[in-house]
């Protein structure tokens, strides 16, 4: 796909890229100063992590950008807060 060939169903998917994606910030921000993650499910995160590391590899797949780009941003930004659940929780119990 080159930019010159994006059709509205592409600028959809990117759409439906940005929103879900943009949904992560405030959670990794919170996060990130509150210095916890307690109410973070840890087996939903991963499994997550899992899900959007499949729907990454189906964008890769099925040739879809706006697939691949949400989905590995997301991907880092579900990671982010998974690091800093684990991190947390570490440093919880060694203080």
């Amino acid at each position: 796909m080159q930019f010159n060939e994006i059709n509205s169903t592409e600028v959809l998917g990117f759409l439906a890229g940005i929103f879900t994606t943009i949904a992560f910030l405030p959670q990794v921000v919170k996060t990130w100063q509150s210095k916890s993650a307690e109410d973070v499910s840890l087996v939903m995160f991963i499994l997550f992590i899992l899900g959007v590391s499949l729907w990454c590899l189906y964008g890769w797949e099925i040739h879809s950008i706006p697939v691949i780009i949400a989905n590995l941003i997301t991907f880092i930004l579900s990671a982010t807060i998974l690091a800093l659940k684990l991190f947390y929780e570490k440093f919880k119990k060694t203080s």
